[in-house]
C-alpha cells in the first residue's frame, strides 16, 4: 500500500489492516520454513505494509495527545 492509501483508512480500518497484515507474515514465514514459498520479495513487502500501518496509528495517537 501507498502512504496516501493509508493516511485515507479510518482507525478501524488501520486497525484491521494490521491484523491482516500480521496474520499473513505469519503464514508467509510458515510458507518460507517449508520451502512453499515462491516469491519471497512478499515477505519484505508486507513487513514494509505493517510498519506504515504502525506509523500511522502511531502520528494519529500523537496528535490526538497533542489536542
Amino acid at each position: 500500500m501507498k502512504p496516501a492509501e493509508i493516511r485515507a483508512l479510518s482507525d478501524e480500518e488501520l486497525a484491521k489492516k494490521l491484523e491482516d497484515g500480521r496474520a499473513e507474515l505469519f503464514n508467509l514465514r510458515f510458507q518460507m520454513a517449508t520451502s512453499q514459498l515462491d516469491n519471497t520479495a512478499r515477505v519484505k513487502n508486507v513487513k514494509r505494509d505493517i510498519a506504515r500501518v504502525q506509523t500511522e496509528m502511531r502520528a494519529r495517537q500523537i496528535a490526538a495527545e497533542a489536542k
